[in-house]
């Protein structure tokens, strides 16, 4: 399995059988949280329509699905639950009556080789262009009979465009020139390693194994001069190449990370003055009537009637018992 099959994957799913509302609810609430924090770790892929190259990414759970698209030129995404999962295969697959469970399993099976560039063969895929957003049409079989699935994408908010594309794009960008820029530093070290041997008195054995010494400058002139204008020339489907979706993947598990730390420290911090209320209550809350004897104590002299001193008590003489004949 492919990393982009493994991570579009999830766990077969389950049917679930429907009891109380309440504990259902909470499980699919459950389950779409889990599903949109693992989307943002799920890689872009390079994918074709007919002769239209788009960029994709998609998660399947046992609680419905997230598909995020795209030309460059814009970006549509689709989030279905299970209820609109099992709405929609009513309309589109009359004659199929099986789980939701077997919708969403069937269509990861789908989608994931496709994003994995390696598309099942009896599946056709047809992308159209609305005017409320863009629709991907999946045409296959399932238990023996025809299976159709309609994706219906509106256009993705601002955020999440940032969330999943322009942040986790600007930090690969660092990290890939923190790289170079390490990559340059070894090299002039190693030249300064093989100089060092020369004046000893080293030579080559094979005189095709010379090289120049490295010129940072010279290497970014010819860089962008030759390099560049090929790598630009490139079709924009093949954006995310495998060492990419490699680097994405790490830099927004990095990101998750951070997200679940500060998530952490906050509801640290919320239930912290709760906790210490509770153990430790406040010594200068006082109710009213403790302040009412405190204010008391405090301007009442010893000889006042409100605080009166205790007198000592006789203790009174023990009496003989009567006997029977006294």
């Amino acid at each position: 399995m492919s990393q982009q099959e493994e991570a579009c994957s999830s766990p077969v799913p389950v049917p679930v059988q429907r009891g109380s509302g309440n504990v259902n609810s909470e499980r699919e609430m459950e389950g779409s949280e889990e599903l949109e924090s693992s989307f943002l770790t799920q890689p872009w892929a390079s994918v074709c329509f007919g002769e239209s190259a788009f960029l994709a990414k998609a998660r399947f759970g046992d609680t419905g699905y997230i598909l995020l698209i795209s030309d460059l030129s814009g970006i549509w995404y689709e989030s279905a639950d299970a209820e609109a999962v099992g709405q929609r295969s009513k309309e589109l697959n009359k004659r199929l009556t099986v789980p939701v469970s077997s919708f969403l399993h069937r269509l990861r099976n789908l989608m994931c080789p496709l994003l994995a560039g390696q598309p099942d063969t009896a599946t056709s895929f047809s992308c159209h262009r609305t005017a409320s957003g863009l629709s991907l049409h999946v045409k296959s079989e399932l238990s023996g009979l025809p299976f159709y699935w309609y994706f219906h994408c509106c256009p993705a908010p601002v955020e999440m465009v940032s969330h999943h594309l322009v942040r986790p794009l600007i930090r690969m960008s660092l990290a890939l020139q923190y790289k170079v820029q390490e990559l340059t530093s070894l090299l002039l070290r190693k030249d300064a390693e093989i100089e060092d041997y020369r004046e000893s008195g080293a030579a080559l054995s094979r005189d095709r194994l010379r090289t120049e010494l490295f010129q940072e400058e010279m290497f970014q002139q010819n860089f962008m001069t030759e390099s560049l204008p090929q790598i630009c020339s490139v079709g924009e489907g093949q954006a995310f190449a495998s060492t990419l979706q490699q680097l994405y993947v790490a830099v927004t598990q990095q990101e998750a990370k951070k997200t679940r730390k500060r998530q952490h420290s906050e509801d640290t911090e919320g239930l912290a003055p709760t906790a210490e209320t509770a153990e430790h209550p406040n010594p200068l809350s006082l109710s009213k009537e403790d302040e009412t004897a405190s204010s008391s104590e405090g301007t009442t002299p010893a000889s006042s009637p409100a605080r009166k001193p205790r007198l000592p008590t006789a203790k009174a003489k023990p009496k003989k018992a009567k006997g029977l004949f006294s």
